[in-house]
């Protein structure tokens, strides 16, 4: 398949953005539940209220920067063309797409299904370097890389 992968890397910021956007909104709900209106009297109940909220705006502020982090990466890979596997690749392994990028849910671009995976992945390491036409192993699976873009 010809792949226009600048396509796929715009589609890939805009649905990570999309998603950071999201994360954002929840975060500022939470924190503006986990404040108390100090002037009036705070009921116990209340008070443990907004700590639980305190305490999940603390963990989305970790998934916050976890998406700004990935907006920032998928900016700077290289997005060119390869001929093995290998950060800003396309894969075809078994008859699945994938995008060496960064880990996304599953998504559509030219009209076919993709996901992206890191070079964290552990079927990252099992793959790397790999070239159409072989097969690596991978949690006693054969995969066959297909193609790469």
């Amino acid at each position: 398949m010809d792949w226009n992968k600048d396509h796929v890397r715009e589609t890939m910021l805009s649905l990570e953005a999309a998603t950071l956007h999201g994360a954002r909104e929840n975060y500022l709900d939470y924190v503006s539940t986990a404040r108390l209106d100090r002037s009036e009297p705070i009921e116990n109940d209340e008070q443990a209220q907004a700590e639980v909220a305190s305490d999940l705006a603390e963990a989305l502020d970790d998934t916050l920067d976890d998406y700004a982090d990935k907006l920032d990466k998928l900016r700077t890979i290289d997005f060119g063309p390869k001929s093995a596997v290998a950060e800003g690749a396309l894969v075809k392994l078994s008859g699945r797409y994938f995008v060496i990028a960064v880990s996304t849910s599953k998504f559509v671009c030219h009209g076919q299904e993709l996901m992206g995976i890191s070079t964290m992945a552990p079927i990252y390491e099992a793959i790397e370097g790999a070239r159409p036409g072989e097969t690596v192993q991978f949690k006693g699976r054969s995969l066959l890389v297909e193609e790469v873009a």
